[in-house]
């Protein structure tokens, strides 16, 4: 069960985006149930509204991609909660369209322009077709565990799902959207709230839960610049709410005063406590 105190929250757009930065992406190809899903350890939006996706070299998903007119491809996002609770899953993404190789000759600029604004790991292990054949004569680049190609996917179609329902979300609107700022370090910020700081989250269930929803452990869920998900585990199930903030927050330190606010903290104006 889900309950929300917000006015104000991400778009499915923007939470897609955000997807993209910090969830485990799928790839597979469509309408066939011949070539398993792979893992996609790059997921990145780019200026035109495609997203440059990195799978293993080898994979069925990845030669299907390097036919002529590429293949029609399902990309699955999964928005896990950065905490072990008993429901990890927040909600999913998928994004519908054409997947084709990227051309061995853009591959150096792609990968330049991605690691400017994304600097994953995986870039680093994206090899070109190229690499591979000049490696005949040497060890094999594409039977090396570890390397990826690169292939991009331009979408047709998205839709996010989380336990409120799923909603269609236009490539327009997914192209249009910024991650939400906090989406690189929530799973940080999430993990010292609950193991530094439990008595926070306590005085924040005991002024803000309804009284039918403090019989359980309550535990941060999540974080976003307009608000924050506790989920409560009980014994008759698990409960999501959602509070507010003031006002939307684009730092660590307003965050920080946005959650002090939230259980009225008599020092966010700058009173300053007795000196003893």
């Amino acid at each position: 069960m889900a309950t929300t105190t917000a006015v104000t929250v991400p778009t499915a757009a923007e939470r897609i985006r955000s997807a993209c930065v910090r969830g485990q992406a799928l790839l597979a190809i469509a309408d066939t149930v011949d070539a398993a899903p792979v893992n996609a350890p790059l997921c990145h939006l780019l200026s035109d509204g495609s997203l440059a996706v990195a799978v293993p070299v080898g994979d069925p998903v990845a030669e299907a991609a390097a036919a002529e007119t590429g293949v029609s491809a399902m990309l699955e996002l999964t928005d896990h909660a950065p905490l072990r609770l008993r429901e990890r899953v927040r909600a999913l993404a998928w994004i519908r369209g054409r997947l084709q190789a990227v051309p061995a000759p853009k591959i150096a600029a792609l990968l330049d322009r991605i690691a400017a604004v994304d600097p994953n790991p995986a870039l680093l292990q994206v090899i070109s077709p190229r690499s591979t054949a000049a490696a005949s004569d040497g060890p094999s680049l594409g039977d090396a565990d570890g390397s990826y190609a690169l292939l991009q996917l331009t979408p047709d179609s998205a839709v996010l799902a989380d336990a409120t329902g799923a909603e269609a979300v236009a490539v327009e609107d997914l192209l249009a959207a910024r991650p939400d700022p906090f989406c690189g370090i929530e799973a940080h910020w999430l993990h010292h709230l609950d193991s530094a700081h439990p008595e926070l989250v306590a005085r924040l269930a005991t002024t803000k839960l309804p009284p039918q929803l403090r019989r359980g452990r309550p535990r941060p869920l999540a974080v976003d610049r307009y608000g924050m998900w506790l989920r409560v585990e009980a014994p008759d199930g698990d409960h999501d709410v959602r509070l507010s903030f003031p006002r939307p927050v684009t730092d660590v330190l307003s965050l920080n005063r946005a959650v002090r606010a939230l259980m009225g903290c008599p020092f966010l104006n700058g009173l300053q406590p007795r000196p003893r």
